[in-house]
């Protein structure tokens, strides 16, 4: 079972992606998530602070992933790859809890578990080039 933190980035990814794909409310996918019990209340906490980070900054972090990745429209990334990369930037640039290398490190965890076989390379990539201009 994974640590509470990691249990809330996934969580924090399910979310998201389900809001993504399919266009529901997130507070709604927030709110089953807690009435099922499911994940651990100090996970829920953490995954419902980085949802709410994620939406209320998504169009700021769309342009640093847009910036890093240019080749890459965001509304053509996968799915998986797009809200690994919005979970990792939010935590990097917004809530700066988590040390820069352990969230590059969950983020291509994350990648590796739930995205396709390039997805890892791309996230480090990504993350990689805006921790560059970050250190610079």
């Amino acid at each position: 079972m994974p640590g509470p933190r990691r249990r809330g980035r996934i969580t924090a990814l399910q979310a998201l992606y389900e809001a993504d794909a399919v266009g529901h409310d997130i507070e709604g996918i927030l709110g089953r998530t807690k009435e099922e019990g499911a994940v651990p209340e100090s996970s829920l906490a953490f995954a419902t602070e980085l949802v709410n980070g994620v939406t209320s900054n998504l169009e700021r972090i769309d342009k640093i992933v847009q910036t890093h990745a240019p080749s890459w429209p965001v509304n053509q990334l996968s799915i998986i790859d797009r809200n690994i990369l919005r979970i990792a930037i939010y935590e990097l640039m917004w809530l700066k809890k988590t040390p820069p290398k352990v969230a590059v490190n969950e983020a291509v965890e994350m990648a590796k578990a739930f995205g396709s076989d390039n997805s890892p390379r791309f996230v480090n990539g990504v993350l990689g080039a805006l921790m560059a201009e970050i250190s610079a």
